[in-house]
């Protein structure tokens, strides 16, 4: 049984461009590697310009063991260059029963 995960990230300032490009290649990056699901991928920016994305990992195991991919591990580092990784909780939408997004 899959995993539901919901990431959200918050670009450094200037950095909003790449941060979206980074993103975009995420969903792909991981499916090729058989790390999560084929269930379609949602993708979001909250009012602030931090930005979510939903999809399911194919196991706990593939959660666990995707850093030690190395094209994973290096695509999160670029990511974590021009964003920071965020709790949900720490985005405005996600104080409401109802969270909208723009979707991306």
């Amino acid at each position: 049984m899959g995993i539901l995960v919901i990431c959200s990230y918050r670009p450094k300032p200037g950095r909003e461009d790449e941060a979206r490009a980074l993103m975009a290649a995420h969903v792909p990056l991981l499916r090729a590697h058989k790390l999560i699901t084929e269930r379609p991928a949602v993708q979001g920016v909250a009012a602030d310009g931090a930005l979510m994305e939903v999809f399911e990992w194919a196991s706990a195991e593939a959660s666990r063991g995707a850093p030690a991919i190395p094209e994973i591990g290096a695509h999160w580092k670029k990511m974590a260059g021009v964003m920071d990784f965020v709790p949900l909780a720490s985005l405005g939408e996600a104080q409401h029963p109802f969270a909208h997004f723009t979707p991306v």
